[in-house]
């Protein structure tokens, strides 16, 4: 079962057929959403020493959300988005939110 607030969340699940007759089950593969295409709820500036599950806490409310900054900064290597300070990060809602602010902290400036 996949947790809600998973990213893998809604993903459709497959079934394989191994030579022996076994089916074995997984997830289709997921897609990365464009950055455009999620409601924008903030910019959070990183500062020396930022780790991305502590900005996702803050904006989020959940550490374990740090993906939905990875998506929306397009980013394959998560670590290499607070790896500079000064960047500025975009925090976004999921597909389908309705425009506003994520919930947690307000987004730094």
């Amino acid at each position: 079962m996949i947790e809600p607030g998973s990213r893998y969340q809604g993903i459709p699940t497959a079934v394989h057929t191994l030579r022996d007759g076994r089916q074995v089950r997984h997830l289709r593969r997921r897609f990365l959403p464009q950055p455009e295409e999620l409601a924008h709820a903030g910019v959070h500036v990183v500062a020396a020493g930022d780790r991305l599950d502590r900005i996702a806490a803050r904006h989020y409310g959940d550490p374990e959300q740090f993906w939905r900054i990875a998506d929306a900064n397009r980013a394959l290597w998560p670590a290499s988005l607070t790896a500079v300070p000064g960047r500025r990060l975009r925090i976004a809602l999921p597909l389908g939110a309705p425009q506003g602010r994520a919930s947690g902290g307000a987004a730094r400036p």
